[in-house]
């Protein structure tokens, strides 16, 4: 019987953050500091900052892969640690931004308009996917589950992928709408 210990211990961690970080981050986008008192400057040289981080995620995670697939295990593991970090870090400026300045409407028109939803939303469904699926990833790597590590995997990294690439486009298609 194989020792499900650590994957149970982690799994009600896996199913709060799931939850909890698409629903503070829906919440915190709606809320403004200023609207409590805070006098902040809005943070507007975030996004390229972020969208780079995004950049530097995609490339860490093609690095990752070719790691392990070249035998590399402990370089494999110290990339994916570093997507993951790339990834909270992303989460908190892209916050801090949204929580400081107004939003920023999308002025393309024509057959571009329609890409840009496209790539946005599918982008924005599947950042909220992703999240369990790299945390039962890196938990199964972590209790040394590398035959359910290596299935789940294969799920994940492509769409965090997607993500992480995606998050560059959408910056691409709406930085000439900053104010």
């Amino acid at each position: 019987m194989e020792d499900h210990s650590l994957e149970q211990k982690f799994s009600k961690f896996i199913i709060i953050v799931s939850i909890l970080i698409p629903v503070v981050v829906a919440l915190l986008f709606s809320v403004k500091l200023k609207d409590f008192g805070f006098h902040v400057e809005p943070l507007s040289f975030l996004p390229p900052i972020y969208a780079a981080i995004n950049g530097i995620t995609a490339v860490v995670l093609v690095a990752g892969v070719l790691a392990i697939k070249n035998g590399k295990r402990k370089l494999h593991e110290q990339l994916m640690t570093s997507a993951i970090a790339l990834s909270v870090a992303f989460l908190v400026m892209y916050v801090a931004y949204h929580m400081t300045s107004e939003s920023t409407k999308f002025g393309g028109e024509g057959i571009i308009r329609p890409i840009y939803f496209f790539i946005l939303i599918s982008h924005i469904l599947l950042s909220i996917a992703v999240i369990p699926l790299v945390l039962i990833t890196y938990v199964r790597a972590l209790a040394n589950k590398f035959d359910k590590h290596k299935k789940i995997a294969k799920i994940t990294f492509p769409i965090w992928l997607y993500v992480a690439v995606t998050g560059v486009v959408v910056y691409l298609l709406i930085s000439p709408y900053y104010v």
